[in-house]
Formats: structure tokens, C-alpha cells, sequence
């Protein structure tokens, strides 16, 4: 039966190619000059995987439904890109950029709107769906966008994982949706490799790209995905991109390299919720699975702050304090020279790993990103804030954890330390991994969300059953 159904598909997209190619040179959008080889494969993408999903997202309905349609839109954003690459030759930076505004515009309508829908019944499918979009970001990532495709896909399983253990055995339907749009990512990779293995390939004879170069964002009626979710219009996509531009989308805009800080956010440790890389000091730092939102601490509003400029590292003792500051792709940090009244302050430190050993007072940790600390013994509070992205090993004790106003926190804590408080305010996805007998970790998360009532003599506050 399922080879019947894969068999079903693939005449189904054969079908659906043929309606596009209306003869030698005729094909995609109709133009005399016909379209590249791998716009066609990737309309194959849209009418294979990505029409599957959004027939099966439609079946689901709700948030899933509508989900699934700027999911869609994103798709045809990307398509758009392509077919300009395919005529053009590769153009300046900030030209490249621009051209990526949709794309980037739309990975920020889906994100949004997980964010505004915490209370859906449906969240793990809009969360799954949220921490993998990121994947449309292929475009810009060289030399190995087919590998950061596979790193976004990671990111997206602790939420598949949770919507196939709630459905296994309740409602394939979910589970079928599961399959769906993991297949794309898949088919995506494939894709990838075959055709732009080191990076998007660019037209070698067309005329340089610009800014107001232009491409048909969606493929003819054949290639596009069934009534369930048809390309959108004009007016559709104007909808679903004027959502407020981020922070973090103006300064991609104004850098590619913005793009890879801000999409880049899974890293191999945390595929199997284990954490040997942390635990060694190697690898990429990256929080598991969370909400990917706008951080504010990364771009200002002021331009007279971009234009400011970098500020040196330090890794100092001042007094009674250890300032570790301003460091970027840092994986070997330590402080070993520790005494009791010393504390650590660590500020804007970003995909960098610290360890401090010896017993320390106290350590804070204030607008870092994908930083991962590891220390031994606190006597006082580890306190994070204003922070995203952030990993933290205890490896001997601890009392407490505070957390404050910080989108992605995974705390391990050692055998010795489960008795830590964590107190946590104004922050999203945080999870706490305790240690087990065979060496690895089991996840918790901390929940987000809760209920207040009134029981006539004071508000009683519980957790909401969707906060986990």
C-alpha cells in the first residue's frame, strides 16, 4: 500500500510537470528564453512534498491550515529568488539582500504568528513549523547550504517527536501531517545537493542582478500546489509581508552576515537532547528547541549605535570580578584562578563557550547569544538576563538559577544539583535536562504559560496543561 501511494504521487507530479512544459524552451513561466533546469526541480518540490503537506494541512484545518499558507508563500518567495538567479549573474552584497526581503519577511510572518497563538491546541505543529523555516534562509548560506538545511530540519524533531507520541496511536492524520513536512526539508536537501552544492547557482551570461530585478513568484497552475493552498496573489503575499519588519531583519538587510547570526539555531548536541559538545567545549553553541523571535538585543534602533565601533575583548579579573566581554566565536574560554568572593560578569558574548572552574560567588550572564557556560560550584545565584540562546552545565552546585527576559535557556544540572531553584520571568522556551543513570540527559521544560483565577478569597494561579 505504500509503495501504491508513493507510485500515485510520483505520476501525480510527472502529470503536473508536463502541464508546465509546453515544449522545447516553453516552460515555468512561458518565457521564449524557457526556465533553468533547477526552477523546473524545484516546481517538482512544490508539487510533490509541498503539495502533499498543504492537502494534509488543510485536512487538519485551523492554525495548521493557515500556517501552512505562509509556509507556502514563503516557498514562492524562494522560487522567485531562483528563477532571478537562473537569469542573472551574481550580484553586490547589499543587492543580494535586498532581493532576500521576502524570503525574510515571510520567515517572520510564520514566526509571528506561532507567537500570537500560544494557546492553540495545535502549538507543536506551529512550533515545529516555526523553528525549521528558517530553512528558506539556504539561499545565502555558502558553502554548505544543504547542511544548514538538515541543522533547521534538527530543530523542528522535539516538536515532531511531541506530535507523533500525542497521535501515534489517536489519529494518523497527524502523524501523516508529521511525514509531510519533514519530506520537504528532505527533498530540499536533495535538492540542493544536486544543484547548488556550495552555495546558490547564478546565471554565468545574464546581466548582474539588481535591486529591481524581477521574477514570477509562483509557478503556472499546473506546478502549483492543489485548491488547498494555490499561489498566493499579489494581494495575498503584500498581506503577509507587511507584517513590521524586525529588528533583526533590517540589519540582515544591511548585512548577509546578519543572516547567518540569525537563523543559525541548532547545533548537533542538541539533536539527541545530549550535550557532549558543551561538556568538551566544542562545537557550536545553540538552545535546542525555541521559539525563534526578534532579538532585540542584537540590532539597534539607533543608527548611530550600528555605526559605533567594536567594541575589545576582555577576559579580566578587576578587582573581586571577572569581566568577559565582547568575545565572538571564543570555544575555549576559561577562568581557572578562582576564589570564593569572586564573581564573573559576562556581557555580549556571542557563539562562545566559558568555563569556569573552582568555587565561585555568583555569575551573570546579560545580553549573550549562543553562549554556553560551564562552571563548577556557585555558592550565591547564576543569573541570566536579557539574553538568547543560552547553555548553561553545572557541574558541581548550585542554589539558584534566575532567568529574566531570555528566549531559549537550557539548563543542565549535575546529580549533585537537583535541588537548585530556577526562578524565571519574561522568558520563553526553557528547558531543564537532568542527568540519568546511563549518562545522558531527560529533558523538562519549564512551563511558560499559566491560569489565574479567583476562588473568592485570594487569585489562585496554576499552570495551563498546553505550558507542559
Amino acid at each position: 500500500a505504500g509503495m501504491e501511494r508513493l507510485v500515485e504521487r510520483l505520476e501525480k507530479a510527472v502529470q503536473r510537470l508536463e502541464t508546465v512544459c509546453q515544449g522545447p524552451g516553453m516552460c515555468g513561466d512561458g518565457s521564449s528564453q524557457g526556465v533553468a533546469q533547477y526552477v523546473q526541480a524545484f516546481d517538482a518540490l512544490l508539487a510533490g512534498p509541498v503539495s502533499e503537506y498543504m492537502k494534509i494541512s488543510k485536512e487538519v484545518g485551523g492554525d495548521v491550515q493557515k500556517h501552512a499558507e505562509m509556509v507556502h508563500a514563503g516557498l514562492m518567495s524562494e522560487r522567485s529568488v531562483l528563477v532571478t538567479a537562473s537569469q542573472h549573474q551574481q550580484p553586490a552584497e547589499n543587492v543580494f539582500s535586498t532581493l532576500l526581503k521576502p524570503i525574510s519577511e515571510q520567515i517572520q510572518a510564520v514566526q509571528n504568528f506561532r507567537e500570537k497563538n500560544r494557546g492553540s491546541k495545535l502549538f507543536n505543529h506551529l512550533s515545529a513549523v516555526s523553528e525549521s523555516i528558517p530553512a528558506l534562509g539556504w539561499v545565502a548560506m555558502a558553502p554548505k547550504p544543504g547542511p544548514y538545511v538538515k541543522e533547521m530540519t534538527d530543530a523542528a524533531m522535539f516538536y515532531t517527536n511531541r506530535i507523533l507520541k500525542e497521535y501515534k496511536d489517536v489519529d494518523k492524520k497527524q502523524v501523516d501531517w508529521v511525514k509531510a513536512y519533514l519530506s520537504i526539508w528532505t527533498e530540499l536537501q536533495a535538492y540542493i545537493k544536486e544543484y547548488h552544492t556550495t552555495g546558490l547557482t547564478w546565471s554565468k551570461t545574464g546581466p548582474v542582478a539588481t535591486e529591481g530585478a524581477k521574477a514570477p513568484s509562483a509557478p503556472p497552475a499546473g506546478a502549483a500546489p492543489p485548491p488547498p493552498a494555490p499561489p498566493p496573489t499579489k494581494g495575498a503575499v503584500s498581506h503577509l509581508t507587511s507584517a513590521q519588519t524586525s529588528p533583526w531583519c533590517a540589519a540582515w538587510l544591511a548585512s548577509g552576515q546578519m543572516w547567518h547570526e540569525g537563523l543559525r539555531h541548532v547545533s548537533d548536541d542538541m539533536k539527541t537532547h545530549k550535550n557532549p559538545a558543551l561538556k568538551n567545549q566544542g562545537g557550536p553553541i545553540r538552545s535546542g528547541p525555541k521559539p525563534f523571535t526578534a532579538p532585540k538585543p542584537a540590532c539597534s534602533a539607533n543608527p548611530s549605535q550600528k555605526a559605533s565601533p567594536k567594541q575589545p575583548a576582555l577576559l579580566e579579573l578587576e578587582g573581586k570580578k571577572w569581566r568577559v566581554e565582547n568575545h565572538e566565536n571564543a570555544t575555549n574560554l576559561v577562568i581557572s584562578d578562582t576564589e570564593l568572593k569572586q564573581v564573573a560578569y559576562v556581557f555580549k558574548c556571542t557563539n562562545s563557550t566559558l568555563q569556569i572552574k573552582g568555587k565561585i560567588n555568583s555569575i551573570t550572564l546579560d545580553n549573550c547569544k549562543k553562549l554556553g557556560l560551564v562552571f563548577d560550584d556557585v555558592v550565591g545565584i547564576v543569573e541570566i538576563i536579557n539574553s538568547r540562546d543560552v547553555k548553561v552545565q553545572v557541574m558541581g552546585k548550585v542554589p539558584t538559577i534566575s532567568i529574566n527576559k531570555t528566549d531559549g535557556c537550557h539548563v543542565y544540572l549535575s546529580k549533585n544539583s537537583l535541588d537548585c531553584e530556577i526562578v524565571s520571568a519574561k522568558s520563553s522556551e526553557m528547558n531543564v535536562l537532568i542527568p540519568t543513570e546511563g549518562g545522558d540527559f531527560t529533558e523538562f521544560p519549564v512551563p511558560e504559560q499559566f491560569k489565574t483565577v479567583w476562588n473568592g478569597q485570594k487569585l489562585v494561579t496554576t499552570v495551563t496543561e498546553i505550558a507542559g
